[in-house]
């Protein structure tokens, strides 16, 4: 019997799905925390807070929610205004209960890209701002209840 290497996808898509689902089957209402560095973050940077941002995706804040298998994606008003919103998975850090906190933070995964690779950019490049005047210490993932 010869043994292959099995290259599986990512299963972040599917535990997304699936912590949404269970989250929302128990009345409750799903947050995700995003790393809004990652490159094809579409998010309001009025609201990013040490390089993340927390939304909440339940169906009566957001419109049209769609958990791809690369991307989330969904439509929603900040402070009134309505916008788009595009996610790549690789982007969230973790889905929570705003109630009680529970939900599932995702590590990197094999195959996905380095943290400080290509497919990152810097809160200092986001906003035109030069590297130096970026502020230091690394982003640091906090449930709000």
């Amino acid at each position: 019997m010869s043994e292959h290497k099995v290259t599986m996808t990512s299963s972040r898509p599917y535990l997304v799905r699936a912590f949404n689902d269970w989250i929302l089957d128990n009345h409750c209402t799903p947050h995700i925390v995003v790393d809004a560095s990652i490159q094809g973050v579409q998010v309001p940077s009025d609201h990013i807070a040490n390089g993340q941002i927390v939304l909440n995706i339940s169906p009566s804040a957001v419109k049209a929610l769609i958990i791809g298998d690369s991307a989330l994606e969904f439509s929603a008003r900040f402070g009134g205004v309505p916008m788009q919103v595009y996610i790549p998975l690789q982007a969230v850090m973790a889905i929570y209960a705003r109630e009680n906190g529970e939900g599932m933070v995702f590590g990197s995964e094999p195959g996905a890209p380095d943290p400080d690779g290509p497919g990152r950019t810097t809160d200092a490049s986001r906003q035109g701002r030069p590297e130096a005047e970026r502020p230091s210490g690394r982003p640091s993932l906090k449930v709000v209840k």
